[in-house]
């Protein structure tokens, strides 16, 4: 098997076990990772993640021209920008996740600094998550809101729609976003009740031992 055809099959089994937990349903979320070439795999336009088929992903060359497989989603403006602006990423996950959508409804949710500080794995894994406003499904502008971070974030939450997440490799941005999905789900269940979360001191020492980008 080549690298490709391996990189075909991650895509497709990591999408399908996300699906198949409830991650993203119906024709929701999509899916892209760099390959060896300098180009890309992505998701097709209107497809299920529970039912991808390696062959028919969206085959783009490294100058970005679609060279094979079905038309990709129509957010690769959003998957884009972040290749474009953050060197390190290798991938890029957006799914339609219950948990944190709900979380980005609140009233009181940080702009800045999306998700609570709950756990240490959300901080490890993602660093700060920027909430982004409400913009229509693809929307070229969701792309210019995350070149706007300037490539300072890996992940962020557009509101009322769902988490983006861009990682080393597919299997690095898929267990962050699930990561980004658990933290929001832990943050409902306890909403309400004054939950004890990690304190800066606490925080800090986790950003310092494990070099994590804790932007301003």
């Amino acid at each position: 098997m080549t690298r490709e055809s391996h990189l075909r099959e991650q895509i497709c089994l990591l999408a399908k076990s996300m699906f198949d937990r409830g991650l993203t349903g119906g024709s929701t979320g999509n899916i892209s990772a760099r390959t060896e070439d300098g180009g890309l795999l992505v998701s097709p336009t209107g497809t299920s993640f529970g039912r991808l088929d390696p062959g028919r992903l969206s085959r783009f060359d490294a100058n970005g021209l679609l060279v094979g497989g079905d038309q990709p989603t129509k957010e690769m403006p959003l998957h884009q920008a972040f290749y474009d602006t953050r060197s390190t990423a290798g991938a890029v996950v957006h799914l339609h996740a219950c948990h944190s959508v709900a979380l980005s409804m609140m009233p009181d949710a940080d702009a800045d600094n999306f998700l609570p500080t709950l756990t240490p794995y959300g901080i490890m894994k993602l660093g700060k998550v920027k909430l982004l406003p409400f913009f229509m499904p693809g929307d070229p502008a969701m792309g210019e809101a995350v070149r706007g971070l300037a490539g300072k974030r890996s992940a962020v939450m557009l509101a009322n729609h769902g988490p983006v997440v861009a990682g080393k490799d597919v299997e690095a941005a898929c267990n962050a976003i699930e990561e980004l999905e658990d933290t929001a789900r832990l943050a409902m269940m306890t909403r309400g009740m004054n939950p004890r979360g990690l304190s800066e001191a606490e925080v800090w020492g986790l950003v310092t031992k494990f070099d994590i980008e804790w932007v301003d």
